[in-house]
């Protein structure tokens, strides 16, 4: 789950992580407000959307004077942004950050990331921040250091006065950045976060460290036990198709094709996914529907499918261990007369009770295509879309 940037600095300023005063708006005037509220001679206006890129996009601008910040905060909100990361639908705009403006002598990149090969959190940074890790990466892979963590110790402030020698800041400056490391790892830690990144972390004028920008994603799966993070949601940033398949415990990305996929286990939802590519199709989604999966579940599967309008096929692609023939089969027989199907779905099931399974499907006299391997089925899926699908 990903919060918005005053979400995060909320959270990182309460784990003693340096961030610019600011408020937020939700109305031109409201920003202007802010602006007079805060003082000073120029302050920066950022249009608040889960997503990166925003400054390049037009989404962030410096503005000096509370007309010019009302006015730029009129262009943004109720608008969509679209950026490289949201592609050409953008996200809504329904708030806007207003903070002073800071005076910056350096930027610096800081991440904190799961490394899985290591099983440990890894911090990343860089010397050269205020763009992208991607690009970082490619233009200057030099500047990126990283360093593991291990959890059995925690963050030791060596590590962190290490990392602070290596990123050039030297004095006072050190112990800023003990403070800021400290601050992340134990609000990543402590909140089970996948990701905190500060791009940019600055050196300001007056040499002291102010985190400008910050993003930060938690485990959706842990969010049980943390209600302060789950209430920061903001569910008209998210897919419609991906909150509703999360609000009755399936895993869903949407994707951009019309082929719409119902699969038990993750490895086998991505094979489904290359064979129907291989095919000459496109998968609409991932959904898996896991383990033990009982008709029900194969009916709200086949709902979450249909709420994306651009699918024209369903194929339901099942390998049986912990899950049951059987029970897929009445899912799938339950699910096309509830839901009243008027698109082909394609059907293969493999494993546990599969001759059971095939049984139902054939007594139930309904059109469904079946196929006997993954191949078979997304052959059948590609060729059963509509001619203006194709």
């Amino acid at each position: 789950m990903d919060i918005h940037e005053h979400q995060a600095k909320d959270i990182l300023a309460g784990f003693g992580l340096p961030v610019p005063q600011g408020g937020l708006a939700f109305s031109p005037e409201q920003a202007a407000f802010r602006a007079q509220e805060l003082g000073g001679e120029m302050w920066a206006v950022k249009a608040q959307i889960h997503s990166g890129g925003r400054g390049e996009a037009g989404g962030v601008k410096l503005c000096r004077s509370d007309a010019e910040v009302r006015d730029f905060a009129a262009t943004l909100l109720g608008k969509r942004l679209a950026t490289r990361q949201t592609g050409a639908p953008g996200k809504l705009v329904d708030r806007v950050w207003v903070e002073r403006a800071t005076p910056i002598a350096r930027e610096l990149y800081l991440g904190f990331v799961l490394d899985r090969k290591t099983e440990r959190i890894m911090i990343v940074a860089s010397a050269a921040g205020g763009i992208e890790i991607e690009e970082i990466a490619q233009t200057d892979p030099a500047s990126l250091r990283r360093m593991v963590v291990d959890p059995a110790v925690g963050l030791a402030a060596y590590q962190a006065r290490e990392l602070a020698f290596a990123l050039g800041l030297g004095g006072g400056q050190v112990q800023q950045m003990v403070t800021a490391l400290r601050a992340c790892y134990r609000a990543y830690r402590d909140l089970d976060a996948m990701m905190v990144e500060i791009n940019p972390l600055v050196v300001t004028e007056d040499g002291d460290l102010v985190a400008l920008d910050a993003k930060m994603s938690f485990d959706t799966n842990a969010l049980f036990r943390r209600p302060q993070v789950q209430a920061l949601r903001d569910r008209a940033q998210e897919d419609p198709r991906e909150a509703n398949a999360a609000d009755n415990g399936l895993a869903y990305v949407g994707l951009d094709g019309d082929i719409g996929c119902i699969i038990n286990g993750a490895g086998l939802a991505m094979a489904t996914m290359d064979m129907i590519q291989l095919s000459g199709g496109q998968p609409a989604n991932f959904l898996d529907i896991g383990g033990g999966a009982s008709p029900d579940r194969v009916v709200q599967a086949f709902r979450t499918v249909l709420t994306d309008p651009n699918v024209s096929v369903i194929l339901v692609n099942i390998f049986a261990g912990i899950n049951r023939c059987d029970w897929v089969a009445e899912g799938v027989v339950k699910a096309y007369r509830e839901v009243g199907m008027t698109i082909p779905v394609v059907v293969r099931l493999s494993g546990t009770n599969v001759a059971e399974g095939q049984a139902i499907l054939r007594a139930s006299g309904l059109p469904l295509i079946t196929a006997d391997t993954l191949a078979e089925a997304a052959g059948s899926a590609v060729a059963a879309r509509p001619k203006d699908a194709a």
